[in-house]
């Protein structure tokens, strides 16, 4: 949209494109990623219940009723409060370099392998965050 003048446009026709493109694709980012996430578990979970009667025959409510027992809050809480952050560290970055972007293809490429870098990056710092701060509160 920025090499295209989009932008520019809805600048000058009085809308906001900050409102209208960064915020709606932030909050959809913060929303969708947990609840890809519980999706993927899920798929996971049942991918893990096929894999266990490739082996031997277990039931199904035989199977989750040993998986949940061995779960604790403390094992699926953390994970999935650090979706929201990975949402909106993706999104944020991604809007960033992509508002920002030279003008031409060279550079949307350009911001579009910035922002998965920096993306990358941001994740595995939030990451180590969240993983120090939640190991000091199950010691506390």
């Amino acid at each position: 949209m920025k090499v295209t003048e989009q932008i520019d446009a809805m600048e000058v026709s009085g809308i906001n494109p900050f409102k209208y493109l960064v915020v709606t694709r932030v909050v959809a980012g913060i929303i969708m990623l947990p609840a890809l996430v519980i999706i993927g578990d899920s798929v996971s979970l049942y991918g893990a219940y096929i894999g266990c009667n490739l082996k031997s025959v277990v039931s199904f409510h035989f199977f989750f009723l040993q998986v949940f027992e061995k779960l604790t809050f403390s094992d699926i809480f953390p994970a999935f409060i650090k979706t929201f952050f990975f949402g909106f560290a993706v999104t944020i970055i991604s809007c960033f370099k992509g508002y920002n972007a030279n003008s031409g293809t060279e550079g949307v490429g350009e911001a579009a392998n910035s922002s998965v870098v920096l993306g990358s990056l941001l994740i595995f710092i939030i990451d180590m965050i969240v993983v120090q701060i939640t190991s000091l509160l199950n010691y506390s």
